[in-house]
């Protein structure tokens, strides 16, 4: 990367400060480049691609690409300059507690599913719907925040998914009725299904290059928070709920199963409730997180993405502000509408108004003009063959890692019983066993995240290896015959599964434009939450207790098809 240097001697076009709206300063920014030739204008350009690295070109020059590309890798210049600052260290932070939140109240509902069930004389063949709730939610989230992500800007839906599992989260416990509690776990999944598509973007577009490998290292927030809900479920649920012999109130006399002796699992969902909380309040109140520059870059607002530069500067207490200037993107704007036009500024047409239309026509062209910017971002996945063929692996990719975790996770646990592995096990013996398959997950993400930023051997490989080797942890698990067997094989089929999601959270958001980045995020995820509840559904159908070879067929050939769809991902070119 060349020198840093101020791009233009006009570095006081605009005035940064630390609000929220940039404060532009008018200017004759146009004139002055009206009176520059043609000469003067490609030598200011020539300067600016000079900074651009050639990594993050590739085997393509500045000229080639779009105007949007053009500014973003300026923008990516000033994010790298600056380095990893404490701005950068906040919003990884921020972002990594989302993905604790995702994995943790999924794990939450999977620990206290039993003690509801007991409680509130919930059948067997109505129990699950608490997760098929949970999950219905995740679909709805993940794809509503991951369109709206790109629609309404980061910084809303960066709060707002926060908000809404909290608000909810901390209702969950209040009710003792099965349907309102499945009700509300549906919308806590509203909220925490937006985390991972929202998050992931967030950060990746913040990151200075060189740091991107924490884009895998964000991961490393789920096992951790899978661990950690169930230290809280070990230490509160066993010590204060109902004995297991005892009924649910509802269907029997006393003594029974009530509310008032059965109080662990509401206590666990509390405090994950009051934690969700915490992290909504460090994002809305104490940290002022400022709309991502790609974003604003991609709906025009250029001095606004500026402003937020300086004042990240300002944050981080950089020695040196950014050198670029609106004049810089006013430079680069001109250049593409001269190309564009293919005429010499003195052979500009004048702007036509068109005839007078009639209302009928005005009210159809503002529908379809209204569908059209804010929708309309998402042709962008069918411009070019490539983000078609991305778009499809990554799916099948998603699809059949969520199919194949899901139904590890609801039929093991049954398989397990079934054999009568854990029949002398307390409920403590349960939920210590949870620790133990859960703790080693997080050094396969930190293994991850060194894989992203520093390992010569390519990721896609690695994804390749890890998603196989989950798939034959799976098999492999038909010949577990004690409890500390089945310990072994589930933390040897999460270790795989952890390392090679983290490695696939990281490689999604990075192979899309910020333009559409979120969306495509948000639709790949919805796809695996789709997969993961239509999943226990056809197993049920080949689940024969605990002689049951085809699920765990069925799970692992869900991860062997992933393994395929990643293996044929085509070769994509840097995206900002």
């Amino acid at each position: 990367m060349a020198e840093r240097e101020p791009l233009t001697g006009n570095a006081g076009s605009v005035q940064y400060g630390g609000t929220d709206r940039p404060r532009v300063r008018t200017t004759s920014s146009r004139r002055v480049l009206n009176r520059m030739t043609t000469q003067e204008i490609r030598v200011k350009i020539r300067k600016m691609a000079d900074l651009v690295s050639s990594e993050e070109l590739g085997d393509r020059d500045f000229t080639d690409l779009s105007l949007y590309e053009k500014k973003s890798l300026l923008i990516n210049r000033e994010l790298d300059e600056m380095g990893m600052g404490r701005y950068q260290w906040c919003v990884f932070t921020l972002c990594g507690l989302g993905y604790f939140l995702d994995l943790g109240w999924a794990q939450a509902f999977g620990l206290v599913g039993g003690a509801i069930q007991q409680e509130l004389g919930v059948p067997d063949s109505q129990i699950g719907a608490l997760s098929t709730a949970f999950n219905f939610g995740l679909c709805i989230g993940a794809f509503g925040w991951g369109l709206l992500v790109d629609i309404v800007g980061r910084r809303w839906c960066f709060n707002f998914t926060c908000l809404f599992s909290t608000v909810f989260g901390l209702c969950f416990a209040a009710p003792s009725n099965y349907a309102l509690t499945c009700l509300l776990a549906c919308l806590i999944g509203l909220g925490v299904g937006g985390n991972i598509p929202v998050d992931a973007t967030i950060t990746l577009e913040f990151l200075p290059t060189k740091n991107r490998y924490l884009l895998a290292a964000l991961s490393t927030f789920q096992p951790i928070g899978t661990v950690a809900v169930s230290l809280l479920a070990f230490a509160l649920i066993p010590k204060y709920s109902c004995d297991t012999s005892l009924k649910s109130c509802n269907i029997s006399e006393a003594p029974c199963c009530s509310r008032s002796n059965n109080m662990g699992w509401r206590y666990t969902i509390m405090i994950l409730g009051f934690f969700t909380l915490l992290i909504f309040f460090l994002r809305f109140a104490v940290f002022k997180f400022r709309e991502s520059p790609k974003y604003l870059l991609s709906k025009g607002h250029d001095a606004h993405a500026l402003d937020v530069l300086h004042s990240i500067s300002i944050f981080n207490k950089s020695e040196k502000p950014p050198t670029l200037t609106l004049q810089d993107f006013k430079t680069l704007d001109y250049e593409e509408e001269r190309r564009m036009r293919g005429l010499p500024p003195a052979q500009y047409p004048s702007e036509s108004h068109g005839e007078d239309e009639s209302t009928g026509e005005a009210l159809k062209k503002a529908t379809i003009g209204g569908f059209q910017k804010t929708f309309g971002h998402l042709q962008g996945m069918f411009k070019e063959r490539i983000y078609v063929w991305l778009f499809v692996s990554l799916a099948i990719a998603y699809m059949a890692l969520f199919w194949s975790f899901a139904l590890a996770g609801y039929f093991l646990p049954l398989i397990l019983k079934a054999k009568g592995i854990d029949a002398d096990g307390s409920v403590e013996d349960t939920y210590r066993s949870y620790i133990w398959i859960y703790t080693p997950g997080v050094t396969a993400t930190l293994i991850a995240a060194w894989i992203t930023g520093f390992s010569k051997f390519g990721r896609r490989w690695i994804m390749v290896i890890s998603s196989a080797l989950m798939g034959a942890s799976l098999a492999l698990y038909q010949l577990v015959d004690s409890r500390a067997a089945n310990i072994g094989f589930n933390a040897m089929e999460y270790w795989f599964q952890s390392l090679y999601a983290a490695l696939l959270y990281a490689y999604t958001p990075e192979a899309f434009p910020a333009t559409f980045r979120g969306s495509t995020s948000g639709m790949l995820s919805t796809l695996g939450r789709i997969a993961s509840i239509i999943a226990p559904v056809v197993g049920g159908s080949v689940y024969h207790g605990s002689d049951s070879p085809g699920v765990l067929w069925l799970a692992a050939g869900g991860a062997w098809l992933s393994t395929l769809a990643i293996a044929f991902l085509p070769n994509r070119k840097q995206n900002v």
